[in-house]
């Protein structure tokens, strides 16, 4: 017995053994396998990639007559080691006469999208051009050729523009990409024509996303890839030869790159393209509504659990008015989709197509409720308003009272007539607020409009008192007010407490 446990013993011991070297094994397997990886990234270029997707990058050469402009004209930027040169060139070539008409050039870039000749570009580069000409590399040892470019349609809310050569032949292009999917430290690539040297590459990574710098429909991917003046719109790469950004501004306080510069994404430009290539113009949806984000003040004070959606704050003549939205209700829901804050809708709607009818789920007087929209077109609803007539101003008025830092008072007839306010305007105006109120620091003004209280017209001191003690007696420690200033309303939550 005594040797038949020996003998075991002895059979684990080796298992033991075994299982050790194996392990240690395996441990110098994954050792060697990572310094081939660590020596392969060392050793890897970006030239190949560049060689595939540079014949598609192109120079962008725009010429404009500008009356009576004198020094060197756009040929460089300021400050440029080359700016005397061309300061003297110009000279030469008739400097005395300074208030003769000139040609100005800029510079940019572009990149080809079609083997038919469809060209992206930014539209401030070729914006008020005379002239477009596009200059291609086409690689291989080939000289570079030169073509005349028309406008096929441009939009300025998202700085894109689309353009069009007639070439021989077949032109070498790229191919969008998802923006969506690229993530916070990708490598990427910019090309372009950087202050007018010639085509550049640069590399970098993605620094951030959802960026938003202006516009309404700004959705820019942050990278600190070099992006100089003459960039402009050119394409930010992916490591798969995609375009998922075109390349627009630049955040510098000297002009040159400093690591921060935005590229409007693909996903956006992709639907800007497909419409102009389509109809030479944008045609966004349009809902017909005012919005403003709900902050945690008015969250409390219509009873939501949390901030979130698009409060309407005005509903002129559109879609929404047809539908039955009101001034208050707060969208959800549009179109299946949540909705986070204004700016999102905003571009959810703009990307809606044209007549779609859609579900639009509000939240009103406590509940939820869902309004079926067919969406209008923006465009046709801004030439409208371009060609209507101004908006309406505010006023002060008469019997004043001190209320939640605010001194207000009713509109009377005769400063309806003096501050040009329809007749039928109603409504509580501010004549003076508390530099120490709280409504002092959420904007209010003297001659503000108050035409609601806790979502009820207020005609008279007495209505808004009212809605105060309701405010109250329903535990709601604030009261939300809508307010117009120069025909711009908004909500502002107020608090009650004392």
């Amino acid at each position: 017995m005594q040797a038949k446990a020996r003998s075991v013993s002895v059979r684990r011991d080796d298992v033991l053994v075994m299982m050790r070297l194996m392990w240690l094994a395996f441990v110098g397997v994954l050792l060697v396998l990572a310094q081939s990886v660590a020596a392969q990234a060392r050793n890897e270029s970006l030239a190949p990639l560049a060689e595939q997707i540079s014949p598609a990058v192109v120079n962008i050469t725009t010429s404009t007559l500008i009356e009576g402009q004198t020094g060197p004209q756009g040929i460089v930027p300021e400050g440029s080691p080359f700016e005397d040169f061309f300061r003297e060139f110009q000279d030469r070539d008739g400097g005395d006469n300074e208030n003769r008409p000139r040609r100005s050039n800029a510079l940019g870039s572009g990149f080809v999208i079609s083997e038919d000749g469809y060209i992206v570009t930014n539209n401030h580069v070729i914006a008020e051009a005379d002239e477009i000409l596009v200059e291609f590399f086409p690689g291989d040892g080939q000289p570079a050729e030169e073509l005349v470019a028309k406008v096929i349609g441009k939009d300025e809310k998202t700085d894109i523009a689309l353009l069009k050569v007639e070439a021989d032949g077949p032109l070498k292009y790229v191919q969008f990409g998802d923006s969506d999917i690229a993530r916070v430290g990708d490598w990427v690539i910019a090309m372009g024509n950087p202050l007018g040297q010639g085509f550049s590459v640069s590399a970098g990574i993605v620094s951030a996303r959802n960026r938003a710098l202006s516009g309404s429909y700004d959705d820019y991917i942050q990278t600190d890839a070099a992006i100089n003046r003459g960039n402009s719109g050119g394409p930010l790469f992916n490591m798969n030869g995609e375009v998922i950004g075109v390349n627009t501004a630049i955040l510098s306080p000297n002009g040159g790159s400093i690591g921060i510069g935005f590229s409007m994404a693909s996903n956006v430009v992709i639907k800007v393209v497909d419409q102009l290539r389509e109809f030479g113009e944008t045609r966004r949806g349009w809902l017909g509504v005012r919005i403003q984000d709900v902050t945690e003040d008015m969250a409390e004070a219509m009873g939501l659990d949390k901030p979130g959606g698009a409060l309407i704050s005005d509903v002129p003549e559109g879609p929404a008015k047809e539908a039955g939205l009101l001034a208050g209700d707060v969208i959800i829901s549009f179109d299946g989709v949540d909705v986070e804050d204004t700016r999102g809708l905003v571009r959810q709607v703009g990307e809606t197509t044209v007549g779609k009818s859609v579900r639009i789920v509000v939240h009103r007087e406590g509940g939820t409720q869902t309004v079926l929209v067919t969406l209008g077109r923006r465009e046709d609803a801004e030439r409208a308003e371009e060609d209507g007539d101004e908006p309406e101003a505010e006023a002060p008025a008469e019997e004043d009272k001190d209320i939640l830092g605010l001194t207000i008072a009713p509109i009377s007839d005769s400063q309806r007539e003096e501050l040009g306010l329809d007749a039928d305007a109603e409504g509580l105006v501010v004549t003076n607020v508390d530099d120490s109120s709280e409504a002092f620091e959420k904007g209010l003004r003297a001659g503000d409009l108050i035409t609601e209280a806790g979502q009820q017209k207020v005609t008279s001191i007495a209505d808004l008192e009212a809605r105060m003690e309701e405010a109250r007696e329903a535990g709601r420690k604030s009261l939300l007010l809508l307010v117009r200033r120069g025909g711009e309303p908004r909500f502002v939550a107020l608090s009650l407490e004392e």
